[in-house]
């Protein structure tokens, strides 16, 4: 069994390999669902990674309906990511109609040549997921990251499992959203994954002595990965692994 962790920075990145956790998907602005993160920050996470990095390719926040241009900064991205030795992306492009945009999702899978690729959670905006994982199979994606289509993964947990069933094998349903060191060991008994994907996020304190009375919403620490998190959702997904 394996824990990812959705790392916001370098930092959250080496903090997600402290804690233990077996991956790690590097992006930036998780508060808008996760961004492509700068290749400086690729470029570091890296040199001091020494467990598989992943990299989200989302050029903007929104929908995943993207135009011509987008697909082109998509496509240099992974280029980028292949040519820095990243073990994986992570992306998902759907049509205006709610289905897996498979021309553009099988150019992106080709420029990740040998890399690892995992469709992200577009796919809980599909029309029919059961379909929609077949498509993902079609194209030779490994993984896939759904809540089960609900805010959280425990929420979607009877979509997940009935996913993982018919994948048999064929590819890895990782369930992601709210997952933590509460619930994991009841998400993988009610779902049968063997993968799972969590921020295990908190915020630290600023460091800044001088604080100005005005622009208080820019003098926030900054959210990071925290290594005491991790470590208690591996345990507990170890223990559930035993039982």
């Amino acid at each position: 069994m394996l824990l990812e962790i959705a790392a916001n920075s370098v930092a959250s990145a080496l903090a997600a390999q402290e804690g233990g956790a077996g991956r790690v998907e590097l992006c930036t602005a998780l508060e808008l669902g996760g961004l492509t993160p700068s290749h400086a920050q690729i470029a570091l996470a890296r040199e001091h990674l020494h467990i598989p990095l992943y990299v989200l390719i989302r050029p903007r926040a929104g929908d995943f309906l993207y135009s011509d241009i987008e697909c082109e900064v998509m496509l240099q991205d992974i280029e980028a990511c292949v040519a820095l030795g990243c073990d994986g992306v992570v992306f998902g492009a759907l049509d205006a109609d709610g289905e897996v945009d498979r021309p553009r999702c099988r150019a992106l899978v080709s420029a990740a040549s040998n890399l690892g690729v995992t469709f992200h959670r577009a796919f809980d905006l599909t029309r029919d997921p059961l379909s929609s994982l077949a498509d993902l199979i079609e194209l030779r994606c490994e993984r896939v990251l759904t809540s089960g289509g609900r805010p959280t993964a425990l929420e979607g947990a009877e979509l997940i499992r009935q996913l993982v069933k018919r994948s048999a094998g064929r590819i890895a349903v990782m369930p992601g959203a709210g997952v933590d060191a509460g619930n994991i060991g009841k998400l993988r008994d009610m779902t049968g994954a063997n993968e799972f994907h969590a921020s295990a996020k908190r915020q630290h304190s600023s460091g800044m002595r001088w604080q100005p009375s005005l622009l208080t919403d820019m003098q926030g620490g900054e959210w990071r990965s925290d290594v005491e998190q991790i470590r208690g959702i591996v345990v507990a997904l170890n223990d559930a692994g035993r039982g």
